[in-house]
């Protein structure tokens, strides 16, 4: 299975077990893939370990995820399964506005940053043999450098790895401009698209809605997308007045 298809199959849905098994297969394949690295040590980590014991409690927005709130508060949207797991969830894919989690404090995401930033250059890929981070990156730019190192991956016939470098980069500017990555921005949109439809079909319309939001910022011309974001806003509606 691609990273991309283990991810949405049993990652998002919390079967970690059957995730885990999926990564490992897929890392015996490709053993250098950052991504898949990272996400095998989040599903095998204890959280606490990872993100510190000490917290603090948030309420859930309309439109966060585990991802955005990892963006975040912990600088990588990557890190959303550890955090999902650092709150005892079985099911990352679904966080509800007006639920109280825990986000690790600021010693911790300080923990946090420091261990990512070592995982990530103890696996050696192509894309990431690059300079070093710039420890005063805006946002903006690290979205820009994400995008061209999704490009660089795409070149190298890493698609998966591509698509999950170019998601980093749109969680933290949607604004990106494109920079010749269609072939890796169509099917990423396309897959927020599959999973807001699955959201919405089991009634999780503040996710899919948000989902759907951060296709049109991406695209503002995705039909599918204001399509079924309009159909989404009115079921809400009619909700609200049962």
């Amino acid at each position: 299975m691609s990273l991309s298809a283990i991810t949405n199959t049993y990652l998002l849905p919390g079967r970690y077990a059957d995730g885990e098994q999926q990564l490992r297969r897929y890392l015996a394949k490709y053993p250098n893939d950052r991504a898949a690295q990272n996400l095998l040590r989040q599903l095998t980590v204890d959280p606490k370990v990872a993100l510190g014991a000490t917290s603090r409690s948030y309420v859930v927005q309309a439109g966060d995820s585990y991802s955005t709130l990892a963006a975040r508060d912990l600088g990588d949207s990557s890190q959303f399964l550890v955090l999902a797991r650092y709150n005892g969830s079985t099911n990352p894919s679904t966080l509800r506005a007006g639920e109280t989690i825990r986000l690790p404090s600021i010693s911790a995401r300080a923990s946090s940053r420091s261990s990512a930033k070592e995982t990530s250059t103890s696996v050696a890929t192509t894309a990431s043999t690059s300079n070093a981070t710039p420890s005063n990156e805006s946002p903006a730019a690290k979205a820009q450098r994400l995008q061209a190192e999704s490009t660089a991956l795409l070149r190298q016939g890493q698609k998966d790895q591509a698509m999950a470098r170019l998601d980093e980069a749109l969680t933290l500017d949607p604004h990106v401009k494109p920079a010749g990555d269609p072939a890796v921005r169509a099917p990423l949109l396309a897959s927020y698209h599959e999973r807001a439809v699955v959201l919405y079909r089991d009634q999780k319309l503040d996710q899919a809605i948000a989902l759907w939001d951060r296709i049109l910022a991406v695209d503002p011309g995705y039909e599918r997308a204001v399509i079924y974001r309009a159909r989404a806003l009115e079921l809400q509606h009619r909700l609200n007045q049962i």
